[in-house]
Parts: structure tokens; sequence; C-alpha cells
């Protein structure tokens, strides 16, 4: 059956995604429209096509422990010159962020991986282009803000055209407090993404 390259986020939902979409799309980011606007909980990961349902079966025992949590973007920020990216800084929701994506890889799921760098939940809004662009994503999406509950993460293939297209969702259930995700607060640092 061979690899797949598969990706696990939280989607921005509606009419935020759309707006920071074409938002890096203005500032001559060629990715743009390939990436749905989303938060990383698993960067790009090869793994056995085979391996399918027993991802999806570990990403959905995840989810029936952990319940919706409030997510807020304000603010930009850059992971410049360590990798050249601009992001769009998650303020509320990130411990739930980090909680969520140690489960993804942990050692006892078929996503156990490294990453490359410390773990900070961020949207990126501009990345691997021209330093000028990057500026100026920077300073446009200074004042941005959008607030939702999140409710829901999803698995995503890229494809051979480099899009990535959603797999399946899975919605948070009821789990009990021992294995819900945890209020909000703490510390969250994370890898630039699918960007």
């Amino acid at each position: 059956m061979g690899t797949v390259t598969l990706g696990v986020s939280i989607a921005v939902p509606e009419p935020y995604g759309s707006l920071l979409q074409e938002r890096r799309a203005s500032f001559g980011d060629p990715a743009a429209y390939g990436i749905p606007t989303h938060v990383t909980l698993l960067p790009p990961t090869e793994a056995e096509a085979a391996d399918l349902p027993a991802i999806e079966a570990h990403l959905a025992q995840i989810a029936t422990g952990g319940r919706p949590f409030p997510m807020r973007l304000s603010g930009t920020g850059t992971f410049r010159p360590l990798s050249p990216v601009v992001f769009v800084q998650v303020v509320e929701g990130a411990s739930a962020c980090t909680w969520l994506q140690k489960r993804v890889r942990d050692s006892s799921g078929p996503l156990v991986r490294e990453l490359q760098f410390p773990y900070h939940p961020h949207v990126t809004v501009a990345h691997d282009i021209a330093e000028e662009a990057m500026d100026r994503a920077y300073a446009e999406l200074a004042d941005y803000e959008a607030a939702w509950t999140c409710g829901s993460f999803a698995l995503y293939e890229q494809g051979p055209d480099s899009v990535w297209r959603k797999i399946n969702e899975f919605p948070f259930g009821a789990g009990g407090a021992a294995s819900a995700v945890p209020a909000q607060g703490g510390s969250a640092l994370d890898e630039p993404s699918l960007h």
C-alpha cells in the first residue's frame, strides 16, 4: 500500500480560516491554498497506509477523553531567524493543544515521533517567503483577534499535489475529569507546523 504523509491539527473555523488563508496568499505564500488554516498537533509525518485504521482508532480514543475548550488568537509572532515563519499567536487554548499533541505522539500509539523544535501552538500566516513580505504579514496582522470553542481535531493527508485534505474529524467526547483536556494556563512551546 505504501506510505502516506499525515498531519493532525485543529482547524481554524470560518470565517477566520478563509480570511487568514486569503491573507497568507496576499503575502505571496504559494502554499496558502494548499494548507487549511490550522493549529498543528502533529507535524507532517510519514506513515504506512496500512496503519491508517490503527492511527484513526488512536486519535478517536484521544478525542473521547477530551472536552471542548476555548481557543483565542491574538497578534503576531515569528520563529525567525530560527525558522522563516510568521504566525498568529494562540493566547488561549495553548495548554490544551500541548496536552493533545503529547497524546497524539504518545509512545503507546502509532504516531510516535520526536519534534525538531519545542512545541509552540500557532497559526502560520507566512512561511519561507521574502523578508519584506514576512515583515508585512507580521505588521498587518498585529491587531488580529479571533475566538471560538474548539470541539474537535482532524487527521489530514498530503496529496501528490502537495494539498492537505481532511481524512477524518474527531469530536471531543464526555471523558472523565482525569483524562479531560486540562484547564487553561501553564506553558506550551510548538514546532513550526504543517505551515
